[in-house]
């Protein structure tokens, strides 16, 4: 399936004139994660997610809708975090990553969401969902997003456990290596955690909200709102859900996505795989 782009400038055409022609190496790819939050809608079938509005002053995604996630970052890996739930291994089996990088992948996908959204998939060591709530949990909030405090560092302190179990691998998507800013981005699927309010943090966000699968995609169809392909697809999934059991828990196959950028006569496209089913 090709998506027409309305976006190209020379810069773009030439890179990828030069990698297809080998002249050029693709810029690597930074590992990321990426959760959609979801719960059930209220009175009827169907689930909701939350989405962020990305401010138009930031350099990826500017104004588009997006799950919270981010870049891996170094801290992520450097102290032992207690964990709750399948192993590393486990997850690298389901994430096609070694223990080590699943590792990271888990506490970035935990962290981020906790910075962007302030929904927090951490409890306490007998089972119980941790509710973060008061001014001590919004420094640490702001600690965190600073990098004065690491992940490892927060649930310490507050005497948690990373809640791994709450996390389901969903997909895989790499940003086609034409472009200068790269990503391999894991995607989780979480329930909302119980007692827990959503809050987003202004420099990641313009809005916060929690929007039905069908309905974004609608709103994307009349130009109401800009969705990137990962993220269409996704709520493409969750649109034929019939409330959250349908996707939390669920083993799935993840496999890589990776799209391909193709200049045709000065026209930009982006090319992908048929099997997806991208739903815009």
């Amino acid at each position: 399936m090709r998506i027409q782009l309305n976006w190209f400038d020379e810069k773009l055409a030439q890179r990828i004139a030069a990698i297809a022609a080998g002249e050029m190496a693709p810029a690597a790819a930074r590992n990321a994660s990426t959760v959609m939050i979801v719960r059930d809608s209220g009175g009827s079938t169907g689930v909701e997610v939350l989405m962020l509005k990305r401010p138009r002053t930031m350099m990826f995604a500017a104004g588009a809708y997006v799950f919270p996630g981010g870049s891996v970052d170094p801290a992520d890996g450097q102290e032992p975090v207690t964990w709750h739930g399948p192993d590393a291994a486990e997850f690298g089996r389901r994430l096609g990553a070694t223990p080590e990088l699943a590792r990271d992948l888990v506490c970035a996908a935990v962290r981020e969401t906790f910075e962007e959204a302030g929904v927090l998939l951490a409890g306490t060591p007998d089972g119980n969902v941790v509710v973060p709530d008061g001014p001590s949990w919004e420094a640490d909030r702001a600690a965190l997003t600073s990098g004065s405090l690491s992940l490892a560092g927060l649930l310490a302190r507050r005497g948690l456990v990373l809640r791994a179990d709450l996390l389901t691998p969903w997909a895989r998507w790499i940003t086609p290596d034409a472009e200068p800013r790269r990503f391999d981005t894991r995607f989780f699927a979480a329930a909302a955690p119980a007692g827990q309010q959503v809050r987003g943090h202004e420099a990641e966000a313009d809005k916060i909200a929690w929007l039905r699968p069908a309905e974004a995609l609608d709103a994307a169809r009349k130009r109401e709102m800009t969705l990137l392909p990962p993220t269409a697809t996704t709520l493409g999934e969750f649109a034929a859900a019939t409330g959250v059991a349908d996707i939390v828990g669920r083993d799935r196959t993840v496999t890589p996505i990776q799209p391909v950028l193709v200049n045709e006569d000065g026209q930009a496209w982006l090319e992908v795989p048929d099997d997806v089913g991208y739903p815009l």
